[in-house]
């Protein structure tokens, strides 16, 4: 009887050590995957942050000199200063625990575990890279404002839009709130990223006014050249790069295969518009205009910002070709039409594209768009997104524009203005001509 027992429990115990085994590999594999997705995430972080550095140089590149330090220095400054503003509040109103579908209350400061967003990676990784798409919504803004803002008033716009403006529309789209329960499709963020910035880019753009010179007594506008297009080029060719972090790396998951599709309708987008804006100027023009390719590039990326991962790569194509249609025309509409002076295109770039970009997910959508049979349902749930994303920020941004415009004043001082924000706002050159500034230094012939 003992022998029986005995051998019960071996037979028994041999059942039961392929179960601990499986059990200890679930244990490793899960562990495995989470670490491949922190690394993903946070590489794909560090590759938007990059962008910071593209945007700078596009913004420069396409100013004048005079005016590249000041550039710099808020390029510098809103990605430092956003990522305390969202870090402390910003990423508690967009994440936090819904209150009424319109914003999130809690996780001020991460002091809250965040459980309700289930995610696979550590909390500290999922807020860098929440706080780099901070950065890039509010660093939009000061391209179109380029050349005649108050440094002081470009702080504080800043701040506001990674404390609240920003945030909300997140809350909105991917925090849980009304959008993403109505089914909208934004998934890296044409619309919440880049259109926030546009529309804020247009609206402080218009209440600032036009630079010195811009336009002539008739409404006619005057070409004012950026003093560097190789600065430029250089930063879209950043900013490109960069997008391989902010669309692919918005799947969280390295383990997720998607990631390889999303690249190539990624990639796609942002060539075939590059092409048609370099046709359209080629034709319109006589000459290929680089600065405009340069934006049609940047107009395909932002385009199929938002649906990279519903499209096939046929429907990125399209995408992209649309996209190229509306920069150029954007720009020009811009310009020509409304009299608004953008020295670098962000308003057609991030506004325009943006917001058609998302519209074009209910188009080209291959689970739910209008070309795949499935009706006008996404569609409308796109155009409602869009619109109401452009009416909060349009409202919210005229009210901080005046408000600063009021008190500490939006614009320079014309003779600032003539001589150069470098020197005016922060008594240095970005290009200082070697010249020796010591007083007693004295030359003879």
């Amino acid at each position: 009887m003992k022998k029986k027992i005995i051998s019960f429990i071996i037979v028994l115990a041999l059942m039961l050590i392929p179960t601990f085994v499986f059990a200890a590999d679930e244990e490793i594999n899960a562990a495995t995957k989470m670490a491949i997705n922190t690394v993903w995430t946070l590489i794909a972080g560090f590759l938007v942050f990059f962008m910071q550095a593209g945007f700078a140089m596009v913004e420069t590149g396409l100013t004048r000199a005079k005016n590249a330090g000041n550039i710099i220095m808020k390029n510098l400054m809103d990605f430092a200063i956003g990522s305390v503003a969202f870090f402390a509040v910003g990423f508690a109103f967009m994440f936090g625990a819904d209150q009424g579908g319109f914003i999130g209350l809690s996780g001020f400061f991460a002091m809250d575990p965040m459980e309700h967003l289930g995610l696979g990676i550590p909390l500290e990784a999922f807020i860098i890279f929440q706080t780099v798409f901070a950065a890039t919504a509010a660093t939009i803004v000061s391209g179109a404002m380029a050349e005649r803002t108050k440094f002081i008033a470009y702080v504080i716009y800043s701040a506001v839009i990674s404390l609240i403006i920003y945030p909300v529309v997140g809350h909105w789209a991917w925090g849980g709130g009304w959008l993403s329960k109505l089914g909208f499709i934004d998934f890296a963020g044409s619309t919440v990223v880049h259109s926030v910035g546009g529309w804020a880019a247009l609206v402080g753009a218009a209440i600032i006014g036009p630079r010195i010179g811009k336009f002539n007594k008739d409404g006619k506008p005057n070409a004012i050249p950026g003093h560097s297009i190789t600065l430029a080029a250089l930063g879209v060719f950043i900013l490109w790069f960069g997008w391989f972090g902010f669309n692919p790396g918005s799947t969280l998951a390295g383990t997720d295969m998607n990631i390889g599709k999303i690249s190539m309708t990624t990639n796609l987008a942002g060539a075939a518009a590059a092409c048609v804006a370099m046709i359209i100027t080629w034709i319109r023009y006589g000459k290929p205009d680089v600065s405009m390719t340069l934006n049609g590039a940047l107009a395909g990326l932002v385009a199929i910002t938002a649906g990279c991962n519903a499209v096939s790569m046929i429907g990125s194509l399209f995408i992209g070709i649309i996209a190229g249609f509306i920069v150029v025309f954007g720009v020009e509409f811009v310009e020509k039409v409304l009299k608004i002076d953008d020295p670098v295109g962000a308003i057609g770039v991030h506004a325009l594209c943006g917001s058609s970009g998302t519209l074009m997910v209910g188009l080209f959508a291959t689970e739910t768009g209008l070309f795949y049979g499935k009706g006008f349902h996404q569609l409308g749930v796109q155009a409602i997104g869009v619109g109401a994303v452009a009416l909060w920020v349009v409202a919210t941004t005229f009210v901080l524009f005046t408000v600063i415009k009021h008190t500490v004043g939006l614009r320079v001082e014309r003779d600032h203005e003539e001589v150069g924000l470098d020197i005016n706002e922060h008594g240095s050159e970005a290009y200082a001509d070697f010249h020796i500034k010591t007083s007693d230094t004295l030359f003879t012939s």
